[in-house]
């Protein structure tokens, strides 16, 4: 990942998953960004899950700015369903856009590598390097952007 301004070095990726921190950057313009680069490696959002809205509705807790997107990639998704007929069990590949403290927005990513070994298909293990390879992509795209800004 190229360097930008408005980007932090990631502390340490989850075992799961890899991120990028923003600074100062617009929630709403983070999403909209995050599902176009995913459109550009081949990804529709099948879900889009509010959990800010959710914990309000149901629970009355006012949180942070928080959502589940959940990308899918179908021909990539097929052939890993092709292989391994179960595999939807840990599909679609879940994009987390988070508001942080201060301005701040990470988005994090599944690891398809990390989240797909527990099959022990082969194929599958190949698939999840093709997907990681386009998240990664995904991950600079946004990185790249410099409307991530919020304007004062």
């Amino acid at each position: 990942m190229t360097p930008v301004s408005n980007t932090r070095p990631v502390e340490a990726d989850a075992a799961y998953g890899f991120h990028l921190h923003l600074q100062q950057a617009d929630f709403s313009t983070v999403v909209s960004q995050t599902i176009e680069a995913l459109k550009t490696e081949g990804f529709g959002v099948l879900t889009d899950i509010d959990v800010q809205a959710t914990m309000k509705a149901k629970l009355g807790i006012d949180g942070p700015a928080y959502r589940i997107l959940g990308a899918c990639n179908p021909p990539l998704a097929h052939r890993a369903l092709t292989a391994e007929p179960d595999i939807g069990l840990l599909l679609p590949c879940n994009v987390v856009v988070r508001e942080d403290a201060g301005g701040a927005v990470t988005v994090s990513f599944m690891d398809p590598v990390a989240v797909l070994q527990l099959t022990q298909q082969p194929e599958v293990a190949i698939i999840a390097k093709e997907v990681r390879q386009r998240l990664e992509r995904v991950r600079s795209i946004v990185a790249a952007h410099k409307s991530t800004k919020k304007t004062k």
